[in-house]
């Protein structure tokens, strides 16, 4: 390391900001602790998760702010995902999301970007992608592994 860099400890936080802060309560208050993530902060206006070094924002944009749908081919966030400790806590995802009626996208699947990559990809109230996946011991930091970027990257 350059002795004029610094070595970030992750990501702090991500805030969405969604269109009803209700709906998306009745979507992320039930994952969001199954995540590992408790409830720090509460109100009208937002609610905060915090748990396993991360912290998700949910807050609702003023009315008249509102400008479309989230898309994640816009500028802007494409999707996050979490980073799962086994392969089975995929299939656990796979059946909160099924009892919570949550949109799967696509998983559980095998991925191409590293070996082992193994994940399930699904979208909130207001179509914000999520993923949650798992990669086997040091994924692509392990010696003579290369992110493969596929077709998609």
């Amino acid at each position: 390391m350059h002795k004029n860099n610094i070595s970030i400890n992750g990501i702090a936080h991500i805030a969405l900001s969604v269109r009803s802060l209700n709906v998306s309560k009745k979507f992320y208050k039930p994952l969001m602790p199954f995540l590992g993530l408790n409830i720090v902060h509460e109100s009208n206006k937002s609610i905060y998760f915090i748990g396993s070094r991360t912290g998700i924002l949910i807050q609702e944009i003023n009315k008249r702010d509102f400008l479309s749908n989230f898309s994640q081919n816009n500028v802007g966030l494409h999707h996050f995902c979490f980073r799962a400790r086994k392969k089975s806590d995929i299939f656990l995802v796979e059946e909160k999301l099924k009892n919570m009626n949550g949109n799967i996208i696509r998983g559980p699947v095998q991925g191409s970007w590293a070996p082992g990559y193994f994940y399930i990809l699904f979208e909130d109230p207001d179509k914000i992608r999520l993923e949650v996946n798992y990669v086997p011991d040091k994924g692509v930091l392990k010696k003579n592994i290369k992110f493969n970027p596929s077709n998609d990257y």
